[in-house]
């Protein structure tokens, strides 16, 4: 300015030409809270820190490997009058088996974030965030520990999904609380994340004689913040867990495998070279060391490659290990389809990886009162096609009666156009509320709505029937306002809706040669 020039010279001065530019803001970086093995980095411990990974290599590294999944084997007869409904695993010599947890402890024992996490990559994951909570124990899955990890997640800005596989191995009620809890985060306390919840023993069937898992989900949620989350049904029969991961490590009683074995077998009748190989079976005083003894390990391959019986149980363990909520599919999927075309597309009609099958096949009839219901909670519903493989086949969020919010796509995508210009104009607090700032936040936001636009992400033939920005005085502030120190800007945006229903109509027409 003139009036500070005291010396007489040449004086450079630069003015900025363009105004800020918005950056947009990361959609696809989901947060996983549940247990582990371990939790450390070269010593430092990573118990309930929020820590940032990229591959499955990363969190075996930082927080180890699989849970120890020890099964016993019951006969189903045994406990048929307390559980009638209890189907079995599988059946040797016309005798029907359950496989039943160690010290016959329920499924609050499982611990399903290792799996979940393989499953995530494999459907197209990237960067996320692992809240471990605690190590895998007899204690099992707590309740308390895993709100404890939402809470951990306040602090963090970069998450935009929470997903929360070990809620499944919690009791219902329990289970359904936890879920109201990280709704409460997404929709009220940060606003700016997506729920993707799993349903409670959603690998039964809707006629299951224990009851609708669906319609139980539905009554017990609750209404609030249903928009800011999905949940899909039913659970994936996967290929995560492959058999050469199972031996005897998953066993309780080698003693009682080994009698069941060589009853299968023909019992003293057996050929003499198995009847060798199965007596160093849980044998406790066998020395691998001699010679005469087989390892652990050699034992495994020689049973498996010469007792049906064994492969069958091994079997019946991998389906059970390999059945897993969606939710973590489903992160790997909003993932993949953010990256490859904005997260303005529909999480629908993508096939899953690793998947053989979902636990219940759903028909067309069927998927009618899951996606439409009069109490306007939709569940999107994962189904399999011929030729086609497992698809994803639904996406509305919760609340599935809402006009405004009714699909995936169109509240996530709200979420990253207010984040991203909610985070550029922190620029501009403190500045003067005058023409030239709001000249300035007006430009800056149009220029990022039309590249929005200009990549398919807002409706419009052109960039006036997409978007509008209005900032100033009487028109989106009063004098008072401005006295007050508000600055306000309106935006209203045409978001693209997914073409859900496609209705073709056929009618004939007379002969015309």
């Amino acid at each position: 300015m003139a009036g500070a020039y005291k010396t007489p010279g040449v004086y450079i001065v630069e003015k900025n030409a363009f105004p800020n530019s918005v950056v947009e803001v990361a959609t696809a970086v989901p947060a996983f809270v549940g247990y582990t093995r371990i939790a450390d980095n070269k010593g430092t411990s990573l118990m309930k820190k929020p820590w940032r990974i990229t591959s499955m290599s990363e969190f075996v590294n930082y927080f180890g490997g699989s849970p120890d999944d020890q099964f016993d084997i019951v006969k189903k007869s045994d406990i048929e009058e307390a559980t009638p409904d209890l189907a079995s695993d599988f059946k040797i010599g016309g005798e029907e088996y359950v496989l039943k947890r160690k010290n016959n402890q329920a499924d609050t024992h499982r611990f399903y974030l290792y799996y979940s996490m393989q499953l995530f990559f494999q459907n197209g994951g990237g960067p996320c965030y692992i809240v471990s909570i605690g190590t895998y124990s007899d204690e099992g899955v707590k309740r308390k520990p895993l709100e404890e990890g939402i809470d951990l997640l306040l602090k963090e800005q970069e998450p935009t999904m929470v997903v929360v596989p070990d809620a499944m191995a919690l009791m219902k009620d329990e289970c359904i609380g936890l879920q109201q809890y990280s709704l409460k985060h997404c929709g009220f306390q940060m606003k700016n994340r997506f729920a993707i919840l799993d349903i409670y023993d959603g690998y039964k069937e809707r006629s299951d004689p224990a009851g609708d898992c669906v319609a139980a989900f539905r009554a017990d949620l609750g209404i609030n913040f249903l928009h800011y989350s999905a949940a899909y049904y039913p659970w994936l029969n996967t290929s995560i867990v492959p058999t050469t991961d199972l031996n005897f490590s998953n066993f309780v009683d080698l003693p009682k495998l080994k009698d069941l074995l060589l009853a299968e077998a023909g019992g003293t009748s057996a050929r003499q070279d198995l009847q060798g190989i199965l007596a160093q079976v849980g044998d406790a005083t066998r020395d691998p060391k001699q010679k005469s003894y087989l390892s652990d390990d050699e034992l495994h391959k020689i049973l498996f490659s010469v007792s049906p019986a064994y492969v069958n149980i091994l079997l019946a363990i991998k389906n059970k290990l390999n059945l897993l909520p969606p939710a973590a599919a489903m992160a790997g999927v909003y993932t993949m389809v953010d990256n490859a075309r904005g997260v303005w597309k529909a999480p629908a009609n993508v096939s899953l990886a690793s998947v053989i099958s979902p636990a219940v096949n759903i028909t067309h009839d069927e998927q009618e009162d899951l996606n439409v219901t009069t109490a306007g909670k939709s569940i999107n519903a994962i189904r399999t096609f011929i030729g086609e493989g497992t698809l994803v086949w639904g996406a509305r969020t919760l609340d599935g009666n809402s006009l405004d919010w009714r699909y995936i796509n169109v509240r996530r995508t709200m979420i990253m156009l207010e984040e991203s210009l909610r985070l550029a104009t922190k620029a501009y607090v403190f500045e003067p509320n005058v023409s030239g700032t709001w000249v300035t936040i007006k430009s800056m936001a149009s220029n990022f709505l039309t590249s929005i636009w200009k990549r398919g992400g807002l409706a419009g033939a052109s960039p006036e029937d997409a978007f509008s920005v209005s900032v100033g005085l009487g028109e989106t502030m009063t004098s008072e306002d401005i006295l007050e120190g508000m600055l306000r800007v309106t935006i209203l945006v045409a978001l693209s809706r997914p073409a859900e229903f496609i209705e073709i109509t056929f009618q004939q027409q007379m002969q015309k040669s």
